[in-house]
């Protein structure tokens, strides 16, 4: 897969991934995804060939996609962007993450909005599923940007926290994707 936005390249992933991802589980980019990432450099390429197999396979309700984000620029590997299925609540939720020092630039909310119109064009997803701890404002706000609606703020606990934690919970519909998007 290949999507190409102004500034970037979402693609499939590939083991040449693998050093940029570690860099950023360094930096603490993927603590909210995958929990404790102090060893990831013992299980990151296992990762990376079971997200290849499984964009192989093409579908968004068995478990993950993820997919990588590069600057054109310079072609670095600046974050991920995916989908999750979100087996406690039955729904496909979009998933992403940025390098640290690649944040506060508009990136990921350009990455984000790309990506939910491929999942709806692709994959027969009629609505995507989002959540954001509610202390995490910078994420909230990516989602807002990309056309996301704000539905429900209560505590959850996700895969990988040890508590619930208060967060929003957000959605956008196939149908209201066009008028929901804004570049702010």
């Amino acid at each position: 897969m290949r999507l190409e936005t102004a500034r970037l390249v979402i693609r499939s992933l590939t083991l040449a991934d693998e050093h940029a991802f570690i860099e950023m589980a360094s930096d603490g980019s993927l603590h909210e995804i995958f929990g404790d990432c102090s060893r990831c450099h013992e299980w990151m390429g296992d990762w990376l060939r079971e997200a290849m197999q499984l964009e192989a396979e093409g579908d968004p309700h068995r478990a993950y996609l993820a997919f990588a984000i590069e600057r054109r620029a310079d072609g670095r590997t600046i974050g991920s962007v995916g989908t999750s299925y979100y087996e406690d609540m039955g729904r496909v939720g979009i998933t992403y993450f940025l390098g640290a020092q690649y944040r506060g630039q508009g990136y990921m909310a350009e990455a984000v909005r790309a990506f939910v119109r491929h999942v709806f064009a692709e994959y027969g997803v009629d609505a995507l599923f989002a959540t954001a701890a509610q202390r995490n404002v910078a994420s909230c706000r990516t989602l807002e940007r990309a056309g996301f609606e704000l539905t429900d703020t209560r505590p959850y606990r996700d895969m990988f926290d040890e508590v619930a934690e208060l967060s929003n919970f957000y959605e956008l519909r196939r149908g209201a994707l066009s008028s929901r998007m804004r570049n702010g």
